[in-house]
């Protein structure tokens, strides 16, 4: 029988789930590939994978999506992990350099601009460092382990699913577990349960994963990261998705 074919982000926000993957039998019964989420989401867009744990702004490049888990990448409030830092204050800003890692956290912070903060800047993708700028009105999109222990390295520091939330008033679904074709309920299940044993072993998981200094891993899997996908978290997934639509007008 044919395996199905998983795409997982391979940032530690995804670590509990991968944890209760790789530490019961389901491991054996599918494909799993670990990577960033541009190329997760690409790999379902291509058909080389089944079911991917995507940027959701990425389900409007596929034809058919179906939602296969209750389980997501959320927040209720701040995720500290997915940011606007910047040169000055939001309203000032005039250039924003873009994460190249995830369509989903740009597109964010673009409608937050828009619709929240009613400013336009210039939008630079690849910048050389798209980290960096000496220029007084830059902001940079940072998502992910690449912003652990920079919150304090920047003038100013939003973050976006604490905006989001101030702007809509509710959570936020960065990633949610999606299949391009119809999956079986039977698989779902074996599936969710999977997944729930991880995020119920995440004190064991702890013990595997290196301990940082300057950023607190087990508050962030623990409290920022809201694994739940809610019905808020499936409602605000969908207002997102329509604010996406709306960019170009």
């Amino acid at each position: 029988m044919k395996k199905i074919r998983i795409s997982a982000v391979s940032y530690t926000n995804t670590t509990p789930f991968i944890y209760g993957i790789q530490h019961t039998d389901f491991i054996n019964k599918i494909d799993l590939s670990l990577d960033i989420p541009a190329d997760c989401a690409q790999k379902l867009i291509d058909d080389e994978a089944d079911i991917g744990l995507i940027p959701v702004a990425a389900t409007l490049n596929m034809p058919e999506w179906h939602i296969v888990s209750d389980y997501c990448i959320g927040a209720e409030g701040p995720v500290a992990s997915v940011f606007i830092f910047s040169n000055c204050e939001i309203h000032d800003v005039k250039y924003l350099q873009l994460d190249p890692q995830s369509r989903s956290s740009n597109n964010l912070a673009r409608v937050l601009l828009k619709n929240f903060w009613k400013v336009k800047p210039e939008l630079i993708d690849n910048a050389e460092d798209y980290t960096l700028s000496t220029d007084a009105n830059t902001a940079f999109v940072q998502i992910g382990d690449r912003t652990f222990g920079k919150a304090d390295k920047y003038p100013y520091v939003y973050d976006l699913a604490e905006e989001w939330q101030k702007f809509t008033g509710l959570p936020f679904t960065f990633a949610a577990w999606i299949s391009n074709k119809p999956i079986s309920a039977e698989f779902i299940e074996e599936f969710n349960t999977t997944l729930k044993f991880g995020l119920d072993n995440r004190p064991q998981l702890f013990k595997e994963l290196p301990h940082r200094h300057d950023f607190d891993i087990e508050d962030y899997l623990l409290n920022k990261i809201d694994y739940n996908l809610t019905d808020k978290k499936r409602e605000a997934l969908h207002m997102f998705l329509n604010y996406i639509k709306q960019l170009e007008n």
